[in-house]
């Protein structure tokens, strides 16, 4: 859904979008480029806000095929792990381009599993960004490995290759690779780092339900793939997650550790198929799906590329909106990634602007415009900071995009006017505020 597959074109500066993206959009970039002889008064200062109604950052489109499926099982009886949340599992698989997948209760959920199927441990290294949410390396330290913390590209806020490869060690089990925003990471360079020196690359892909790299879908680019489903999600199950690998003593290991340890069969215990016999042959853990849940997943699923498409059109429309404003920077898409545009990020120009970050967001709030953080990088947060003797100075790209990142709403209920009224809500508040 990203340029390569016929989405958002790129102007020729790598830093933005050109205006002129799609001619639907011409009236939109026209208002909003009309000439300004003086910012509205903002509503944090009595003024009337841009809108009336406050617009969250995400909020779930539940249809009636999710309510449809949800009933139907509640009346079918299986109301935990069952038929739903098997038959989510194989559509996962077939979307990504996996050969097995695994539904589970989250994408934490699926990371922790596939470390510990892989046989990650005490003295293993695993390389991983730290512009990604607390889950990602969490899961490294519940395995009792050693999380080993690199920088990130400016353009993408993806794993910088080059500071991959510098941060191998003979101790490096696995990369972990985090794909920010919607975008796939370099996967290509990523391998040829991994695959020579036998290190395996496990994929965080939260973000990316619906990516591809180079015309393959993520989910089919590394040993084991983790995707969420959690509510703002571009596909939710409420709270959910699946991990997906071709390989299917993987994904035998991931499913029997997803429940408690027992066989992998032994959902069916209570079928008229099952047994009440069952064996635990590894201590497990409780991250299996429940069927009401995968049930919102299938509905989702039946409606996943009109899902796209709207993300696709509104990633426009606001990109051309903001195109001309110098103190607003939108992030590079490579050409050949399908960015599955789960989140729509900006970095403020700071150097043209009198206020920082935090209170750019206030004034949007009281335009009633809601908006997120994406990311805390994890270098920042006290147990890492200490734990792991982390400095910011090693993260100079990190740090300066924290300063700068904004996540602007972005989900397909939003109608052209939501999207026009936070165009416009950035655009009063960097013109009341520009030097």
């Amino acid at each position: 859904m990203g340029a390569a597959a016929g989405g958002t074109p790129q102007r020729g500066s790598p830093r933005g979008w050109r205006r002129d993206a799609c001619a639907h959009y011409t009236r939109t970039v026209n208002d909003f480029n009309a000439p300004q002889s003086a910012p509205d008064l903002l509503a944090s200062q009595g003024g009337k806000p841009v809108r009336d109604k406050f617009l969250p950052f995400a909020v779930p489109w539940i249809g009636e095929r999710e309510k449809q499926l949800v009933l139907e099982s509640l009346d079918s009886g299986w109301i935990t792990t069952g038929p739903k949340s098997q038959e989510l599992a194989r559509r996962v698989a077939a979307m990504t381009g996996a050969k097995h997948a695994v539904a589970v209760n989250s994408a934490t959920g699926a990371l922790h599993l596939a470390l510990e199927a892989l046989g990650i441990g005490p003295d293993d290294e695993v390389i991983t960004s730290t512009w990604t949410f607390v889950a990602t390396v969490n899961v490294i330290e519940h395995v009792r490995a050693r999380p080993v913390l690199v920088d990130v590209e400016p353009d993408t806020l993806n794993l910088d290759p080059r500071l991959v490869e510098a941060a191998v060690t003979p101790r490096t089990k696995a990369i972990l690779t985090v794909d920010y925003g919607g975008q796939p990471c370099d996967y290509g360079a990523i391998d040829a780092i991994a695959g020579p020196r036998g290190i395996t690359v496990v994929a965080d892909a939260a973000h990316a339900f619906g990516a591809a790299y180079q015309g393959r879908p993520v989910g089919s680019l590394a040993r084991i793939t983790a995707f969420s489903f959690y509510a703002t999600k571009n596909l939710t199950t409420g709270e959910g997650g699946a991990a997906v690998t071709d390989d299917q003593a993987l994904a035998e290991r991931i499913q029997l550790l997803s429940l408690h340890g027992m066989n992998r069969d032994a959902w069916k215990r209570y079928g008229d198929t099952g047994s009440w016999f069952y064996e635990v042959v590894a201590p497990g853990w409780k991250y299996n799906l429940s069927d009401v849940l995968a049930a919102i997943g299938l509905g989702q699923l039946d409606r996943f590329d009109e899902f796209q498409r709207r993300r696709v059109e509104l990633v426009t429309r606001m990109s051309a909106g903001l195109a001309d404003v110098p103190e607003v920077r939108t992030m590079k898409a490579r050409p050949d990634v399908t960015h599955a545009w789960h989140l729509f990020p900006i970095a403020l120009e700071l150097e043209r602007l009198t206020i920082d970050r935090a209170r750019f967001i206030t004034e949007l709030r009281a335009e009633n415009i809601g908006t997120s953080v994406h990311f805390i990088p994890i270098h920042r947060h006290p147990h890492f900071r200490d734990s792991l003797a982390l400095r910011p100075e090693q993260f100079p790209v990190a740090e300066d995009a924290y300063r700068r990142a904004i996540t602007l709403p972005l989900f397909p209920r939003m109608s052209d006017r939501d999207a026009d009224d936070v165009v416009a809500a950035v655009r009063k508040v960097a013109l009341a505020f520009r030097r």
